[in-house]
């Protein structure tokens, strides 16, 4: 079965933490880039990070740099996302999801398997 489950979201002042996971079940992590996306009320689905099949390259949007960690952990098939010093504009509900490819560039278009999602409050 294939499935990808997020958990780890919650409420959280601005300035926090909060390390989200996203548990893969299936042939959709190991080989494959995965990311994370967010969608905040009222706005369109937008890139967060990504990272490539071996966990050596990371690549992030600019609104997050410097800020949000990917990593992965290829005994557990688990994707993780340290976010650290939140920001009220951080507030979304965060998808996590694998790339048809292996690279942490593929475009947004190449990510056919995506969670259920996990919300994320940062209040100010």
């Amino acid at each position: 079965q294939v499935q990808l489950v997020e958990s780890g979201g919650g409420l959280v002042q601005a300035g926090g933490s909060l390390r989200l996971s996203c548990a893969a079940s299936g042939p959709i992590f190991s080989g494959k880039a995965m990311a994370w996306f967010r969608q905040a009320p009222g706005k369109e689905r937008e890139f967060v990070g990504s990272i490539d099949w071996s966990g050596g390259y990371t690549h992030y949007a600019n609104s997050v740099k410097g800020r949000f960690t990917i990593s992965r952990d290829s005994t557990k098939n688990t994707l993780f996302l340290q976010m650290n010093s939140l920001k009220p504009e951080d507030t979304a509900v965060y998808y996590c999801a694998s790339g048809s490819g292996a690279g942490a560039l593929i475009p947004t278009s190449s990510y056919p398997y995506w969670g259920q999602g996990t919300q994320v409050t940062v209040s100010s």
